[in-house]
């Protein structure tokens, strides 16, 4: 059974501040399709993905994201 990941998407506010723009669980196969994928979409709106980590203190994929033009 796939129970998933917890994702966190953060992007950098003005002062460089790290803000959360959406935490979630992603299934197994959302994770593996970061392998392929450059931009993503939420709420309307898409963000390129510019790296992550995995951060084992709290069992949650961190992902940094800044939003495209389009957004």
């Amino acid at each position: 059974m796939d129970n998933g990941i917890a994702v966190i998407l953060y992007k950098k506010d003005l002062d460089d501040n790290l803000v959360i723009v959406d935490e979630r669980t992603w299934t197994l196969n959302m994770i593996a399709s970061l392998e392929h994928v450059n931009y993503i979409t939420f709420s309307g709106q898409e963000y390129e993905t510019v790296e992550g980590r995995l951060n084992l203190d709290s069992g949650k994929l961190e992902i940094l994201v800044t939003p495209t033009e389009n957004a």
